[in-house]
C-alpha cells in the first residue's frame, strides 16, 4: 500500500493515524471543544462542518478555519460536510456543496478534504482537481448506515474511489451481525495489500463492529477516529483508550 505524508504524518505506514471529530454548533463551542483536543495529541483533527451553524456563510467559515487552524498548529486537520443523504446534518444540492468544499481547499488553512465519493457522478474527480491544486489531500469516502455490503461489493467500491482520484477511500458501514464486521475487516486486508494503492479508512460502526476501529493495523485501516467528547458516528471510542490498545497491538506485531 502506497502511504500519504500530510504535514508529518504518514498515513498508511506504522498504527493507524488517530483523528478526532470536531461536532460542534458554533465557534465558542469549537473552540473550547478543540483546546481540549489539542492536549489529547492526536495525529490529525476533523472539522464537522455540516455541523457548523454558519456553513453557508463564506466568511464566517472562513473565520472559523483560520481560528482552527492557529490552534492545531501543524497538526493535520481534514475538513468534512457530510449530507444527510450519508448520516450527516445537512441537506445540500451538488453545486451549493461542490462550493463550499472549494472554498475551503482554496482558503490555506485545510489539509485534506472529504468527498462524498457518489454524491454525483464527476463531484469526486471535479473536486479531486480542485484539491490538488491546492495541495490538498482528498479522503473519498461512502458510508451506509443501514447495512454492510458483501466483501466483493466493498472491495469494489474502495477501488473505484481511488481509481478516480482520491488519495485515500474510506468506507463506513453498519453490521447486522458479527459476519458482517468479518466482511470488512476481509475486504480491508485485500485492497490494503495493493501495492500501488493509496491508503484505505474502513470502518465498521455501532458497539458489534468497534473491533474495526483498533485493529487497523493487523487488517490495514490506515486512520481511526477516537472521540474527546461528542461522537461524530455510532461506535466511536475515546482516545485515550484507542492509544493504549493500538499500542498494544503495534507492540505484539513487532
Amino acid at each position: 500500500m502506497r502511504s500519504v505524508k500530510v504535514r508529518e504524518v504518514v498515513i498508511g505506514e506504522g498504527m493507524p493515524k488517530i483523528c478526532v471529530p470536531i461536532v460542534e454548533k458554533n465557534d465558542k463551542a469549537i473552540v473550547s471543544t478543540l483546546k481540549q483536543v489539542v492536549l489529547q495529541k492526536p495525529d490529525m483533527v476533523e472539522f464537522r462542518a455540516d455541523v457548523y451553524e454558519h456553513l453557508k456563510d463564506r466568511d464566517s467559515l472562513l473565520k472559523v478555519l483560520e481560528t482552527i487552524r492557529k490552534l492545531l498548529g501543524n497538526l493535520v486537520l481534514l475538513f468534512t460536510i457530510r449530507t444527510d443523504n450519508e448520516g450527516g446534518n445537512v441537506s445540500l444540492g451538488v453545486e451549493e456543496y461542490e462550493a463550499i468544499c472549494k472554498c475551503a481547499c482554496e482558503s490555506g488553512y485545510i489539509d485534506l478534504v472529504d468527498v462524498e465519493a457518489f454524491i454525483q457522478n464527476g463531484v469526486l474527480e471535479k473536486l479531486c482537481n480542485i484539491a490538488h491544486d491546492n495541495g490538498v489531500y482528498v479522503v473519498g469516502s461512502n458510508h451506509d448506515f443501514e447495512k454492510t455490503p458483501d466483501k466483493e461489493e466493498i472491495v469494489r467500491r474502495l477501488n473505484e474511489i481511488r481509481d478516480r482520484g482520491a488519495d485515500i477511500a474510506k468506507i463506513a458501514v453498519m453490521p447486522n451481525c458479527e459476519e458482517d464486521v468479518i466482511s470488512l475487516l476481509a475486504a480491508t486486508l485485500r485492497t490494503s495489500k495493493e501495492a500501488d494503492a493509496g491508503p484505505v479508512i474502513t470502518m465498521s460502526m455501532g458497539k458489534t463492529g468497534q473491533i474495526s476501529r483498533i485493529s487497523g493495523e493487523i487488517f490495514g485501516s490506515a486512520v481511526t477516529f477516537a472521540t474527546v467528547g461528542n461522537e461524530s458516528a455510532p461506535g466511536q471510542i475515546s482516545i485515550d483508550k484507542v492509544k493504549k490498545v493500538i499500542e498494544i497491538l503495534h507492540i505484539a506485531s513487532l
